[in-house]
């Protein structure tokens, strides 16, 4: 399990985590989402023992991180631009990492083989989707207990995206493995997470599950007999907007409440739309006073 506690970490005078609580169940693929500059890429650093926090804590089976090898054994962070010096090699990063984690040769082939990757070419020669098909590849194949990826998605085409998401899958049920995955590409996390947390001005703005969160809202189409108007709706609405008669509102809470109160309106219909994650994410965000 993956505990913090009051975690803090500023860079100069700008604080970037402020006071994060947040705890990871084991065997969990855990979605950690937020505009940019929230401090996602700061929090996955801390997670792994590269930075060392200004407060609080971050325990990792029970072992705080942060100079303990025997707890950075069991994780492997993949930043969004790992580093690699110019005449590096995908050999050169098997032999690297079968140093450090008991590496599976096997699992590497397999990927090297869907993505015909090339083994003794320059990484400077690949192209930015074939870096982070490489960089996947290796981090499967070390078969950690604990997996931080930032930005796991960027640069994959979509047949890359579902071999990463078959790959991440395989490794929860196999070695019962924590990931944690920061994404901009939220219907991506939808699919595969179970879990999941927003970081909101330097703390957890909102967490939980998954689903159950997007359980909580329901998507309303409604036609009114007049031009639409929020005043219409007497009730708080997670979104809203207009265009004519027509009238598209997001709500939190029992959908047959809702149902009850739109009636009352009379309207010439009412629709039910589904709500994906990354369009609460936006909705959130925007309440927030992220977006206009």
């Amino acid at each position: 399990m993956i505990v913090i506690s009051g975690l803090q970490k500023s860079f100069g005078a700008k604080k970037v985590l402020d006071g994060i609580d947040l705890t990871v169940p084991d065997g969990s693929i855990f979605g950690l989402v937020g505009i940019n500059g929230a401090g996602k890429s700061t929090l996955l650093r801390l997670l792994s023992g590269v930075l060392r926090a200004d407060g609080g804590s971050v325990r990792i089976g029970g072992q705080e991180v942060y100079d303990c090898p025997a707890a950075k054994k069991e994780l492997f962070f993949l930043p969004d631009d790992p580093y690699y010096a110019a005449d590096t090699t995908a050999q050169k990063l098997i032999e690297l990492y079968s140093a450090f984690y008991p590496f599976h040769i096997d699992v590497y082939e397999q990927y090297e083989q869907r993505f015909r990757l090339a083994r003794k070419a320059p990484l400077r020669t690949f192209s930015k989707g074939m870096k982070r098909q490489l960089f996947i590849a290796l981090a499967l194949a070390c078969r950690p207990r604990y997996l931080f990826l930032d930005e796991a998605f960027d640069g994959l085409d979509p047949l890359a995206r579902l071999e990463c998401k078959r790959g991440l899958i395989e490794l929860q049920e196999e070695r019962e493995s924590t990931v944690i995955i920061s994404s901009h590409s939220l219907r991506e996390l939808e699919d595969i997470c179970s879990g999941f947390a927003l970081l909101d001005g330097g703390q957890i703005a909102d967490s939980g599950d998954l689903q159950g969160a997007l359980e909580q809202v329901t998507k309303f189409q409604v036609a009114l007999s007049h031009e639409a108007r929020r005043e219409d709706f007497p009730f708080a609405c997670v979104s809203f907007e207009a265009s004519g008669r027509v009238a598209k509102l997001i709500v939190r809470g029992d959908k047959e409440a809702y149902l009850a109160e739109l009636d009352k309106l009379h309207p010439l219909f009412i629709e039910e739309i589904p709500v994906d994650f990354e369009e609460l994410f936006i909705c959130e965000v925007k309440n927030r006073g992220y977006l206009q």
